[in-house]
């Protein structure tokens, strides 16, 4: 079942035998999810109607999914990981479109437009990333998100810090060049971008941080934004698969030096990101 409800209205339910309809994904993502400003009550109705399971995910087809469709999914994960109830069932019954769906939010994610609403969605996805993270005993999201913080993504450190880190580590730099030397001619432009991932969204994050003005109106979207983004911070550096190789990654970007001297810890909004930093590092 899923879930049609106009936002002033009360919730109708439908039958979710109907043939899939991408313009009707599109349709409740944006009536029921954007313009209700993710109000978790309608999230909880569409959670309640199974939409993950017998409306999303087995319509999913990640090469030609639109942007509501990839991002209704990362909606109902984080709310069933909020209402903690199963999770990944549903994907590893079907997990053959899980790599281009990772994909696709990966991408998503570190998407520019981050001056209006869309910060929001980015929100959203910040927090699916952590769940995903906090998820590695399952084997499928593992084979995903391991890719993300493997040893080689030293290779976005400044030459210089990453030499004085060989040194430290001699070992760590005969596995890094081992698995640059096994990497297929075909996947070099992938597996690059994914080294650099992490890394392109430490500088995404301080660059929405920046934006913050001392004084002034506040967009609370980016505070939110910036909460959620710390505490994916905390749990990679918590996480032992994780904070290996991520450590050396997140002290070159100075990135707890941009929170320390944030206009964000300033103001009163503050309060909960400069808690988290205090606490983190």
């Amino acid at each position: 079942m899923v879930v049609e409800e106009k936002s002033s209205g009360p919730p109708q339910i439908f039958d979710t035998s109907i043939p899939f309809s991408a313009q009707k994904v599109d349709d409740v993502y944006i009536e029921e999810i954007c313009l209700s400003k993710f109000s978790i009550r309608r999230i909880m109705m569409l959670e309640f109607s199974q939409y993950l399971e017998k409306y999303l995910w087995p319509n999913y087809d990640a090469k030609t999914a639109r942007r509501a469709h990839t991002m209704s999914i990362v909606v109902m994960v984080n709310e069933k990981f909020r209402e903690r109830v199963q999770v990944w069932e549903a994907f590893e019954k079907q997990p053959e479109q899980f790599e281009g769906f990772f994909q696709n939010v990966l991408e998503a994610t570190l998407e520019d437009d981050i001056m209006d609403f869309n910060l929001s969605e980015q929100t959203a996805l910040i927090v699916f990333l952590n769940h995903c993270f906090n998820s590695m005993e399952i084997g499928l999201v593992r084979d995903r998100v391991k890719r993300l913080v493997s040893p080689t993504i030293w290779i976005c450190l400044q030459q210089g810090r990453r030499e004085a880190e060989f040194k430290k580590y001699p070992k760590w730099k005969k596995k890094f060049k081992l698995i640059l030397k096994k990497d297929k001619p075909e996947e070099k432009d992938k597996l690059d971008w994914e080294r650099r991932f992490l890394h392109k969204l430490m500088i995404k994050f301080m660059t929405i941080l920046e934006t913050i003005p001392e004084k002034g109106d506040l967009n609370t979207d980016k505070v939110h934004y910036c909460e959620r983004f710390l505490e994916l911070m905390i749990d990679l550096e918590a996480l032992l698969p994780t904070r290996r190789y991520f450590h050396t990654v997140l002290d070159d970007c100075h990135l707890v030096v941009r929170c320390q001297l944030s206009n964000l810890l300033k103001r009163q909004e503050g309060g909960l990101f400069g808690q988290t930093h205090v606490n983190t590092y």
